[in-house]
């Protein structure tokens, strides 16, 4: 490999684009460096890409796409591949082109292009339908690779010391907890407690222990909540310890719990876009609650209410009167700080129902502290 000036001014030129010449460095590309040049000419450069040998420029015709794709997976880390996938489907209009069967076998999978793919998916064809869901479900079966492991461990672990006992065993033993009911007895002289009464943790006894809610805003903006939200709920309905419930809603509320075995079959169930009313999700998900100091209701959503809004704040304070522990993630997603109605965010938090963002990784630990009815681990912002 080159280094030193040569190496920047290669650098440089892939930069900047242009014709030969034209963006004054003076180099010229050849082989794979103007293949990589043309693919990114194609899409950020606004005319033909530099070099002819592997097409020309992105046309509105899947094998030109398709051929495109190919070659950016070729010069490309996966990273930068879904970047400039996303790009182009946003630059240049291509999201129809992903009905195309071609198209489809040539992306690289991400939760972006799922997103992309459930907002069509009611114009989807048949001939595509089939290669739609396999790219989908080889997301979902990553996403759940890397994150159900961590959740069920954090999940059951929440639920073991949920149970406490007052004849532990000696490994089960809550030895802070045992400490303060045991503080009377402290001897000065010895410096010590005399732990006349243990407290620990049970062991977990069979049956329904939780019970989770999920409610989901499926509109545009929470797309990537939606995929996460899918993937968590099934992972939340494997547990037989808790009873899970998947709740959908933009203006209409669905129940998807049903589907639950399935991501993928949830997540084509959905319907992304339109608008919003968090007050009539809530209200289905409150007339579902029968164990309401057992329940913990996940609402997931940018909080930009249609519906009525002093109504769904009157909701959310009764639903924590009774009992139950309620959550508002404003996002369940790895795409960084979200847009969201700040004053509803406010107005939740002065009701003793802060909302904030969460990613994928941090859930498990939200769960598991809303289970054990701890303070929820928010991050800072």
């Amino acid at each position: 490999m080159e280094s030193g000036p040569h190496e920047r001014l290669r650098r440089w030129r892939l930069v900047l684009g242009g014709e030969p010449g034209a963006e004054g460095t003076g180099r010229e590309l050849a082989g794979r460096d103007a293949a990589m040049d043309g693919a990114l000419g194609a899409l950020y450069g606004g005319g033909k890409p530099a070099t002819q040998d592997r097409g020309a420029g992105l046309g509105a015709s899947a094998p030109s796409v398709a051929r495109w794709l190919g070659d950016i997976r070729t010069y490309f880390p996966s990273s930068v591949v879904q970047v400039m996938q996303r790009d182009a489907i946003d630059r240049l209009g291509l999201a129809a082109l992903l009905l195309e069967p071609e198209m489809l076998q040539a992306v690289e999978p991400d939760v972006h292009l799922v997103a992309t793919l459930l907002s069509l998916s009611q114009a989807m064809p048949e001939t595509t339908r089939e290669t739609a869901r396999a790219v989908v479900r080889k997301v979902v079966e990553e996403l759940e690779k890397r994150l159900a492991t961590r959740t069920r461990t954090a999940l059951t672990g929440a639920l073991d010391r949920t149970a406490r006992t007052g004849r532990p065993r000696h490994r089960d033993i809550d030895w802070d907890r045992t400490i303060r009911a045991n503080l009377k007895n402290y001897l000065p002289r010895y410096g010590t407690v005399v732990p006349e009464r243990l407290v620990g943790y049970a062991r977990a006894t069979r049956g329904v222990r939780k019970e989770v809610v999920l409610c989901v805003d499926q509109s545009g903006s929470m797309a990537a909540s939606v995929v996460h939200a899918a993937v968590f709920g099934a992972v939340l309905a494997s547990m037989r310890s808790i009873a899970t419930r998947l709740v959908v809603f933009d203006t209409a509320v669905a129940d998807l719990t049903d589907q639950l075995d399935d991501p993928v079959d949830v997540l084509f169930a959905t319907q992304l876009g339109g608008g919003t009313d968090i007050n009539r999700a809530l209200a289905y998900c409150q007339s579902r609650i029968t164990r309401p100091a057992d329940t913990v209701v996940v609402l997931i959503s940018d909080l930009y209410e249609g519906g009525i809004r002093d109504e769904m704040l009157k909701r959310v304070a009764a639903m924590k009167a009774s009992g139950v522990q309620f959550v508002a993630l404003l996002a369940l997603s790895d795409d960084g700080a979200p847009a969201y109605d700040r004053e509803h965010a406010a107005a939740l938090a002065a009701r003793g129902a802060p909302a904030f963002a969460c990613t994928p990784d941090l859930f498990p630990d939200v769960m598991a502290a809303a289970i054990e009815r701890r303070p929820l681990p928010i991050p800072e912002a």
